[in-house]
């Protein structure tokens, strides 16, 4: 009997199936969601020189209480080519350089001015450096500024531009290859036989991995024939395969045995959560292999704890694994039993309340669900207003 091991052994055991895939130069306009490979350093210090962070007057702050001599202006991009003296003062703009030899800025509503004579108008003088962003104050060059393994943010991304970089050291995409097997499946929107249902979950993995930088291959749906399965096996050319269907012990879950039959290595099967029991994980060649259940919902959560992640790994991520957070119950949950649970729920006023029917085959109490309580194996009976550790999905 094959041993359920615990989610987080599973996971462990995953990522150490393959290591991230190869690494490319990725211009910026496209590198948004994927992951640095490499820790990168600032090109250039930012800002360049002081800058004015408000319109005014750039001035000495040895001058005051003034007045001064207005000689000329300095705009971001137009910076004023000459040399403040004693007395004499620069009008500048938000964002343009101080005109060497001065040190704070007098700002607009603070000064008065009838010609070229600038007076103080405000309540009290500026302190020195009043209104400057230092030369640096945001980085230096050379400064780490994105570590290898974090994910390029839209923020990090802007970083990256400022910092004089035009593209950035990612790994490629990863080829996923998606597969749905069983006979009773056909096409979304194909009239239906007296025995056949629409296949979702292509559709539900493509849409819960759009977001990740990967390309994708769809196998489409096979029939429950071993050797349609180990053909399509034997011509892979991906990472990673991922499967749903056929994964558990009945007459016509074939998957295992075909993927056996084409020379896979199976590193585990079955893990210990509710729902999605039946997950598969090895090797083919050069692809990692995830054989997932059929039905959605463990589609979905085995999804989110094995599918993501092993594609962020691959991706590069330094962190890959789901985050959850903690929140209050919003009713009692029984004693969970050798299994960790991931019950779909709703969050409420803060409160996680869990759907009354988990049954891994109903997709509109996942669609209403925003959240999945996590419940350890062998977890006690909670009461309301018990913490709780939960995913959220929406």
């Amino acid at each position: 009997m094959a041993v359920l091991l615990p989610v987080a052994e599973a996971q462990h055991r995953l990522f150490a199936l393959t290591a991230p895939v190869a690494e490319e130069l990725c211009p910026l306009a496209e590198a948004a969601g994927r992951w640095a490979s490499r820790d990168i350093a600032a090109l250039r210090t930012q800002p360049a020189a002081d800058l004015s962070s408000m319109d005014g007057y750039a001035i000495r702050f040895a001058d005051l209480p003034g007045p001064w001599e207005v000689i000329g202006e300095s705009a971001a991009g137009r910076g004023f080519a000459g040399e403040a003296g004693v007395g004499e003062a620069v009008h500048i703009f938000t964002g343009a350089p101080l005109p060497p030899g001065t040190d704070t800025i007098l700002v607009q509503e603070e000064a008065a001015r009838d010609g070229s004579r600038l007076t103080l108008a405000g309540e009290g003088p500026p302190r020195i450096g009043s209104s400057v962003r230092a030369r640096g104050l945001d980085f230096a060059e050379g400064d780490a500024l994105i570590r290898a393994g974090e994910r390029l943010t839209p923020a990090r991304l802007a970083l990256a531009a400022i910092a004089g970089h035009a593209a950035l050291p990612v790994r490629r995409k990863v080829r996923v290859a998606l597969l749905s097997t069983g006979d009773e499946l056909v096409p979304p929107g194909t009239p239906l036989g007296p025995d056949q249902i629409p296949e979702t979950n292509r559709l539900l993995l493509a849409a819960m991995l759009a977001e990740l930088p990967i390309e994708l291959i769809d196998l489409g749906i096979l029939p429950d024939r071993q050797d349609l399965l180990e053909a399509a096996f034997r011509s892979l050319d991906c990472d990673l395969l991922v499967t749903t269907g056929g994964a558990s012990v009945g007459d016509h879950d074939l998957v295992r045995p075909a993927l056996k039959a084409a020379g896979a290595a199976i590193d585990f099967w079955k893990v210990a959560l509710r729902p999605g029991k039946p997950v598969m994980a090895g090797r083919l060649g050069g692809s990692a292999v995830l054989g997932l259940p059929g039905n959605p919902v463990s589609v979905f959560a085995t999804t989110i704890l094995f599918v993501r992640p092993l594609i962020a790994h691959l991706a590069g991520a330094a962190d890959p694994l789901p985050r959850t957070r903690t929140v209050p119950l919003g009713e009692p949950l029984p004693a969970t039993g050798a299994r960790a649970d991931y019950l779909r729920a709703e969050l409420i006023d803060g409160r996680a309340h869990a759907a009354t029917i988990q049954d891994s085959s109903m997709l509109r109490t996942l669609a209403r669900a925003t959240c999945l309580i996590v419940r350890p194996a062998g977890a006690p009976e909670a009461k309301t207003g018990d913490s709780a550790e939960i995913l959220d999905i929406a």
